[in-house]
């Protein structure tokens, strides 16, 4: 079974990538762009089927050293 992980800042965190890139883009003349918020995805393969167990397992996981829960969000996706 395959999974996503991802991991954003929370609002009101600053992201000091996220504004070089904002930056960047805009000296390269990409049109459009307002702000740039950065994050991590984490794909991950998981052995069994019951996607419930592998939630709680991804969960435990960001918990505990995928994100720092103090400043960012998490979010677990399940796959077939």
């Amino acid at each position: 079974m395959k999974a996503r992980v991802t991991v954003t800042l929370k609002n009101g965190v600053l992201d000091p990538q996220g504004k070089a890139i904002e930056g960047a883009l805009k000296s390269l003349d990409i049109a459009g762009v307002e702000s740039v918020r950065q994050g991590k995805v984490f794909d991950i393969e998981l052995s069994g089927s019951d996607k419930a167990a592998a939630e709680a397992a991804l969960r435990t996981a960001c918990e505990k050293l995928l994100a720092n829960t103090v400043i960012e969000n998490y979010r677990v996706e399940i796959g077939a």
